[in-house]
């Protein structure tokens, strides 16, 4: 798999056409929404086009030029939230953030984008700008529903792993979480989602956690002669 934002012109149909998918792998269409601006990093907005969401993948195509489009995989696809905040941007839209195999130059993405070309594989930032500001949360759901298929495929390896501690690990975990509580929120998480089981992982933590306190009860119910008081 190629991480990044990629170019995307694999179309059947006449007009506009519509998107080739994968079927013989399994990849199915879950929503399409016509009238959809696409803003890459720091670009113009550039004119509108047609959302396909797959189980794979984001598939923005142009409506007026049938050899422009872009791509990109859900596992790709670090977080996604709705924006309304008209100071992140003026227009009520769908934020992404993009992983990429490119290195972290920010300065080569600032002349590039100021150039005027577009280095796709330095894009970190898609924004999607429905015509109807009312669509963008029927969006965020179709984009958590497909984030869901597609998890990072050391989750599936290790996931099972990950969630099992020892009893020295489990006090070490225990202190810790009392300490998080002080902690406010991640502002990335409370805007929409992230990819990643930290908080799955905390709250069957947090299980094993209560019923070795429930078992230690039940011990200290007991006395030494082996009757229950």
């Amino acid at each position: 798999m190629v991480l990044g934002l990629r170019n995307f012109t694999e179309r059947v149909g006449n007009a506009a056409g519509e998107p080739v998918l994968d079927a013989a792998n399994g990849e199915e269409l879950m929503h399409v929404q016509p009238g959809v601006s696409i803003v890459l990093g720091n670009r113009p907005r550039e004119s509108a086009g047609t959302l396909y969401i797959s189980t794979k993948q984001v598939i923005w195509l142009s409506d007026a030029d049938r050899a422009k489009g872009y791509a990109v995989d859900f596992l790709s696809l670090s977080l996604h939230a709705v924006s309304t905040d008209p100071e992140a941007y003026p227009s009520p839209c769908l934020y992404t953030q993009i992983e990429t195999e490119a290195e972290d130059d920010d300065s080569d993405s600032s002349d590039s984008e100021s150039s005027g070309t577009l280095d796709l594989s330095k894009i970190r930032e898609m924004r999607l700008v429905p015509s109807d500001p009312i669509q963008l949360d029927t969006l965020f759901q179709v984009f958590c529903e497909c984030a869901e298929l597609n998890p990072e495929p050391n989750d599936e390896e290790g996931e099972e792993h990950n969630w099992i501690f020892g009893a020295d690990q489990m006090e070490d975990e225990e202190a810790g979480i009392e300490g998080e509580d002080d902690i406010s929120q991640n502002p990335t998480n409370s805007i929409g989602q992230s990819n990643g089981d930290h908080d799955l992982a905390r709250t069957v933590l947090e299980l094993q956690i209560n019923d070795q306190r429930f078992e230690d009860a039940e011990e200290m119910e007991h006395d030494e002669d082996g009757r229950h008081i």
